[in-house]
This record gives C-alpha cells, structure tokens and sequence, in this order.
C-alpha cells in the first residue's frame, strides 16, 4: 500500500503542556531531528494540550525553516474538553460545522494551509454520516484536507461512513500487548478496502507495567537485542511493521538519540520465528 506519511509517524500529544512543555526552539530541534532521521510526518488532535500544541508545534514549525512540502501534518477533530473547575462533561461532536470550524482552526493554528489528513478522533454515536460525508467534501474541494480518516473505529462503524464517503486511513491501539486488532478482524477488514492502518501506543504496556506479560516480553526481548543488535523498542516496533497491513507506528518519543535511531525499525528484518515468538509471550501460550 502506498502512502503519502512516512513509514513511522512523529506523535505530538505529549511534546507541549500535557508532558514535556518544550519550548519553541526545543520543539523546531524535535521537527528537524525527525526530518532528518527519516520521520517527516507528524500526528496532531485539536484537544491536545488543552487546545494548545497545535499552536506551538505551528511557532516552532515557523522557526525551523523546514518547506512545507517536507513534511505531512495529520490532526484529528471531534472531541470537546471542558474547561477547567467546569461542571460539563466531554463531549464527542461530528457536525459539519464543528468538523469545518476545527480545521480551520488547526490551519491557523499550525500554521498551513492544508491538511495531509484529517481524522475522526474517536466514534460518535451521535454522529450524522451524511453530515460528516458532506463536512469532508467541502473541506477536500477548498483543499484543506487531501485525505479523510477516523481514529479507533470498529469496522461496523468505519463501513457506516464508508457507505457515505471514502476513507482513508484508522488510527487504532495497536501493539505486542494490544493485538486484538489482528484477531477481531479490523486489520483484515482495513486490508479488504484499502485503509491504511496507524498504530498510536505502539510499545504497549512493555515499559509501562509490570505483569506476567510484560515480564515474560521482556525476557524475550533481552535475547532478541542481542541477536539484532537493537533497543527493544526498534524491535517492537519493527514487530508492527512486518504485519501485510503496512500498519504505521505513531513515535512519542522526544528523546534525539531515539529520534535518530527509530528508523533502524524500518530497515530491520525480523524474522517470522521471532515474531511468531514476540505473539506467543504476549497472548501467554503457545501457537494452538
């Protein structure tokens, strides 16, 4: 499957207020780090930071001097977060109007003037497909958006919109410890119509937690750096990365030194036994 993103996607929910708070030049560093190193592609939402790193990851795209042309910019609108101390809930919303008024938005905000990809950051089910449908028309002709997707929809729920309007692209958990995606049918599904999968969380719970799971990955994983001659987490994404789906790993990481290494994942031939092995820790057993 050929696709206008870079084979792993930089994700910049954690690079401003939520987490890491880095300052403009710190974030034009990041940007440039990841150009450089092969990852030209970068995963926003409207909502991230509170409505604000869209605007400061626009600051520091400014400063790098990096063209436009070079890189691709995702986000993803339909979620609606209460301010502080307030007494409303989160909202899922899906109007045309919201969906116009959230690109526009997210264009001034990160400073462009279209979209490589617009998503559906989680499933409504309030949501009107014929008002999305004629939301991502508009937004396609005006060329705000080139290309249409959802984030975290079943396949009932993707082929609800798909009888409305092409999409393009699903944004799931996907990873060692979250495989279900391979088992429940989405990533045959996706295969059939020609949506190209992205994986946010794609180290899973490996470094996170600590249960039987993840002890016994671990292990594993400990054997197999030595083999490859890798960290562990280029081998798991690169586990991601040998599935025919041609799933697309979402990096969180601000780390350089990790920036500069992800794309080893890329290039790394995992062979079928260690995958095969990767599956049968996770799950707890072996192949039936």
């Amino acid at each position: 499957m050929n696709s206008r993103f870079s084979r792993i996607i930089a994700g910049t929910m954690n690079w401003g207020s939520w987490d890491k708070k880095l300052s403009t030049s710190e974030m034009a560093n990041t940007i440039n780090v990841c150009v450089e190193n092969q990852i030209s592609s970068f995963d926003h939402a409207a909502i991230y930071g509170d409505y604000s790193t869209e605007t400061d990851f626009g600051k520091a795209f400014k400063t790098s001097k990096i063209s436009r042309e070079k890189i691709q910019l995702i986000s993803k609108c339909g979620m609606i977060k209460p301010a502080p101390n307030s007494t409303q809930v989160k909202q899922y919303e899906s109007s045309k109007e919201s969906m116009i008024k959230s690109v526009d938005a997210s264009l001034k905000n990160l400073q462009t003037d279209y979209l490589d990809a617009l998503l559906i950051h989680r499933p409504n089910p309030l949501m009107h497909v014929d008002e999305v449908a004629e939301a991502v028309t508009q937004l396609k002709k005006e060329g705000k958006i080139l290309d249409f997707g959802v984030s975290n929809f079943t396949s009932s729920q993707t082929e609800l919109l798909r009888s409305r309007i092409e999409v393009n692209y699903n944004q799931i958990q996907f990873s060692a410890t979250h495989f279900e995606a391979m088992t429940d049918g989405s990533l045959d599904y996706m295969q059939i119509h020609g949506i190209q999968p992205m994986a946010w969380n794609p180290l899973g719970t490996v470094f996170r937690e600590d249960t039987k799971q993840t002890r016994d990955l671990k292990k594993l994983l400990a054997r197999l750096v030595e083999k490859y001659e890798v960290g562990s987490d280029m081998i798991l994404l690169a586990w991601i990365l040998k599935h025919p789906a041609t799933i697309i790993p979402l990096a969180g990481t601000v780390n350089p030194g990790r920036l500069q290494n992800i794309h080893k994942a890329t290039e790394m031939v995992l062979e079928q036994e260690d995958w095969f092995a990767i599956w049968s820790e996770s799950m707890g057993h072996r192949i039936a």
